[in-house]
């Protein structure tokens, strides 16, 4: 049965935080029986990285109410009784519609989210003085049925080569899952459409390069047994979870950020909210020099434009997106091949 709730003190840039935590006994994680006070002491332990990963940009909660083996939502305005010293901002979805979003600045707002529940942070790519213009390129590598991490890692290391000729900085981190993010800071002079074209015309040069192992196609039924480069998830109100986010799968896993060398012989199973905060502890974060090597996108977005000279235009948005300028239709195509069959 769930405990009595506790109060848990957090030190913070005004002085100590009194975060009350309810149900602390509450399993989220079944398999591990990985509780909620569990999880409050995994966000303090890494703190300080996950805070970096967040500080200064509008953030979505998803939150498991009855833990990972249950329904989940994505939580977007900011939950009743936040506490007054949790700040928010405005932010514009695609449609047109506005409305505030919460920033996480320190760690007593971590263990405020574990109290909603949160298990997975997901943080926009812009920071709140300029909402429009990223400032974080991510390339989110998906590998698909028949391939696994390995074949994520093998395109994360091509795909650093092709950055670094771009003009861009790489850092990746496991997804928590199977596959691998890839994320470069840039700077905030282009806009979430831009930077998508620019992350399109990488993605295409990847698949030149690779072309047996890299698919750009955003219907499944074209991918065959390749790793997917998902250009959608540049797009405004897209997410990645944040590094050091824990994943709601069954051995709670963490997105974790590492090394290239690192990467290359990583065990994604092996970074999990109970091994983390050891790792974290003697290693340090080795994304803490990342905003130090911010790159330009001049060259990566030639590479859409000469693609659109060569007749390569715009892909495919989200089905939840209103129709776009030079959009291809959104008919999948095995769906478009028997209606003109008919």
């Amino acid at each position: 049965m769930p405990g009595d709730a506790v109060t848990i003190e957090v030190p913070g840039p005004d002085g100590v935080r009194a975060v009350r935590l309810s149900s602390a006994d509450r399993v989220l994680w079944p398999k591990l029986g990985v509780t909620k006070g569990e999880l409050a002491r995994y966000v303090l332990d890494v703190g300080p990285a996950l805070v970096a990963a967040l500080a200064d940009r509008p953030v979505t909660l998803q939150r498991f109410p009855d833990g990972v083996s249950g329904e989940a939502f994505y939580s977007k305005n900011p939950p009743r009784g936040m506490p007054p010293w949790i700040r928010t901002v405005q932010v514009t979805y695609p449609s047109g519609r506005r409305h505030a979003q919460l920033v996480i600045d320190e760690p007593a707002a971590l263990v405020w989210a574990v109290q909603m529940n949160t298990i997975t942070w997901h943080p926009w790519p812009v920071r709140t003085a300029d909402l429009d213009r990223p400032d974080q390129l991510r390339i989110d590598l998906d590998p698909q049925v028949g391939c696994g991490f390995a074949d994520a890692v093998e395109v994360a290391l091509l795909l650093r080569e092709l950055m670094a000729e771009l003009g861009l900085t790489a850092w990746a981190k496991t997804s928590g899952n199977r596959g691998v993010h890839v994320f470069a800071p840039i700077r905030p002079d282009r806009e979430f459409l831009q930077v998508r074209h620019a992350v399109i015309g990488i993605g295409r040069e990847l698949q030149r390069r690779a072309p047996s192992l890299v698919t750009m196609a955003w219907w499944k039924e074209e991918r065959g047994q390749k790793v997917f480069v998902d250009f959608n998830q540049t797009n405004r109100d897209r997410t990645i979870a944040c590094a050091y986010s824990p994943r709601p799968l069954p051995h709670a896993p963490v997105s974790m950020p590492l090394t290239w060398q690192a990467l290359a012989s990583a065990d994604p199973a092996e970074f999990t909210v109970r091994t983390v905060p050891a790792i974290v502890a003697a290693d340090g974060d080795p994304w803490a020099a990342m905003d130090a090597s911010v790159g330009d996108l001049t060259r990566a977005h030639q590479l859409w434009e000469a693609d659109c000279e060569r007749g390569l235009g715009e892909l495919a948005f989200p089905p939840d997106y209103p129709k776009m300028p030079g959009e291809p239709p959104r008919v999948q195509p095995s769906r478009a091949r028997g209606a003109r069959a008919d």
